[in-house]
């Protein structure tokens, strides 16, 4: 059980949910958990080959995110430290539900619940919502040479997966409170109205 607010910004690859997080962090005065991506050496060669890699790759993300998260309730939580993240422990099945199949998916279905049965979850998420162009242009933008050639149809599920999760969020027992941002028409970058809408909404699940 959280002892302190903690906030995760969630959306689908390249919605801004590390941009946002971010400038939340300073706004607000959050301690800031970032997820490591391009450091995971499993990338390339998952993009190069993804049946041969794809287990180890997700593996790798789900042990980090574990100690990570882990060390955030230590270092955070349990000081009353409010925490915003930019992302939530369950981005890691989304994921893995689309790369692995067959005996590799059942071994990550049961290791990740072993793992994170006793996590720390998030009192609140703020959920990116962009539709396919509007993710495109984003990660052209931000330039990650892994991501340029991107399937579009992955992207398209990804975006699916990501509605359902919301919507299971907003169903579970006790419902996870969830602020919605429409990543197509609000960018929180250029408009400082924007940004300030939703600091304002987060500064009330945190006072």
């Amino acid at each position: 059980m959280n002892t302190a607010p903690f906030i995760a910004v969630e959306g689908p690859i390249g919605a801004g949910k590390t941009t946002l997080a971010s400038m939340l962090s300073e706004k607000l005065s959050l301690s800031l958990v970032k997820e490591i991506v391009e450091e995971n050496p499993f990338l390339d060669k998952f993009y190069d080959e993804k049946d041969e890699w794809s287990f180890q790759l997700e593996m790798f993300f789900l042990c980090n995110r574990y100690k990570q998260l882990e060390d955030t309730e230590k270092k955070y939580l349990h000081h009353h430290m409010p925490v915003v993240s930019d992302y939530h422990i369950y981005k890691n099945l989304i994921f893995a539900e689309r790369t692995l199949e067959g005996k590799k998916l059942e071994k990550y279905r049961k290791i990740y619940q072993l793992l994170t049965e006793d996590l720390p979850k998030p009192n609140v998420i703020i959920y990116i919502r962009a539709s396919l162009p509007t993710l495109l242009e984003r990660i052209k933008k931000r330039g990650r040479p892994f991501e340029q050639e991107m399937d579009k149809q992955y992207l398209e599920q990804l975006i699916n997966d990501y509605e359902a999760a919301i919507k299971q969020f907003k169903e579970s027992d006790p419902p996870i409170p969830v602020i919605e941002i429409n990543g197509d028409q609000e960018d929180f970058v250029i408009s400082e109205a924007v940004f300030n809408r939703i600091a304002d909404q987060v500064k009330e699940y945190i006072e």
